[in-house]
């Protein structure tokens, strides 16, 4: 019976020491490229104690994954997609409030169940080498001129949350006229497979013009490339990409503890020198960045544009068939 007894309490021990360590895990869906990854993740698990298991694919494919698991969630965390994309599917996702909550901005909240994580803007990235200043594009309604049929890159708005922000600025923007804006520059683009690679195809003068995030185009200005960066003159947007915990998920608590990590102001310090994102803090500026003010931003409503991403969706593929 002490035999037993002994290694019953053996398993019960070793039971114990599995769930401690299963718990001390979270698993992570994020559209986020490498070097941020790279740059972030050994740090919370250094500080924390918890392993991330990182699965990196596009915003698009992160939701269809979430949506097919949603039965059996195996993830805890989106980190880093479009907002209009969380507010679109807030059905996956659990109400969660960070820690910091009060120091977060109040522009960039929209609703309960996604938190703002950066705020992220559009540039266009030029090739320095390839074009004067005075031959930059200055608008996206130039970039549908003949002259850059096959010299811009962008990735495509229905898998990419860049692009599709890309898409929606242009819309909300030119009003009345933005499909016919968009069609003409869709028709002198080449897509590329993710948004990250679109500066990369400028820097190497595989294109003169990309469409892309701010720090992405940021990454190869600071590394001495060939790029400089372009505020479109009729109206770029700046929105917050977001961070989500997912219903269901596994480890919840250790998603919750991740989310209340990356918001800290440390983190979003990090985010803003280092990686040239801009902070959805209160208490954190731009150094370095060009000052919002002073780029024209159109009227980005998340929620409107979240109501009207599937029918957007869907014209962007019927003019891609048809460009």
């Amino acid at each position: 019976m002490l035999k037993v007894g002994l290694t019953a309490g053996v398993l019960l021990a070793s039971l114990s020491v599995a769930a401690m360590a299963q718990d001390k895990s979270v698993v992570v869906y994020t559209a986020h490229k490498a070097s941020i990854v790279d740059a972030l993740v050994p740090k919370f698990e250094k500080e924390t104690g918890i392993k991330v298991d990182v699965v990196k694919a596009g915003s698009g494919d992160i939701i269809k994954r979430v949506k097919a698991e949603s039965s059996s969630p195996k993830a805890d965390v989106i980190w880093s997609i479009g907002g209009e994309q969380l507010e679109d599917n807030k059905d996956l996702l659990a109400t969660y409030t960070p820690k910091e909550d009060a120091a977060i901005l109040p522009t960039y909240k929209v609703s309960p169940e996604w938190i703002p994580y950066t705020g992220i803007l559009l540039v266009m990235a030029v090739n320095k080498q390839e074009l004067k200043p005075n031959e930059y594009p200055k608008t996206w309604a130039e970039l549908g001129d003949a002259k850059w049929k096959g010299k811009i890159s962008s990735a495509r708005a229905d898998t990419s949350g860049s692009s599709f922000q890309q898409l929606a600025t242009v819309l909300i923007g030119h009003g009345d006229k933005g499909w016919d804006v968009y069609n003409k520059i869709l028709a002198n683009v080449n897509l590329s497979d993710s948004s990250g690679a679109v500066p990369r195809y400028v820097n190497d003068g595989e294109a003169l013009v990309g469409l892309t995030l701010e720090d992405n185009a940021l990454d190869y200005v600071k590394g001495g490339g060939n790029i400089a960066i372009v505020y479109p003159e009729d109206g770029s947007s700046t929105v917050a990409d977001g961070v989500a915990l997912i219903k269901g998920a596994p480890h919840a608590e250790n998603g919750k503890a991740f989310i209340d990590w990356l918001l800290s102001k440390p983190v979003q310090e990090q985010l803003v020198s280092e990686i040239g994102r801009r902070s959805v803090r209160k208490d954190v500026t731009g150094a370095g960045l060009k000052p919002i003010s002073e780029v024209k931003l159109v009227d980005y409503d998340i929620k409107k544009v979240a109501q009207n991403r599937n029918d957007w969706i869907a014209k962007w593929k019927t003019a891609l068939q048809n460009r």
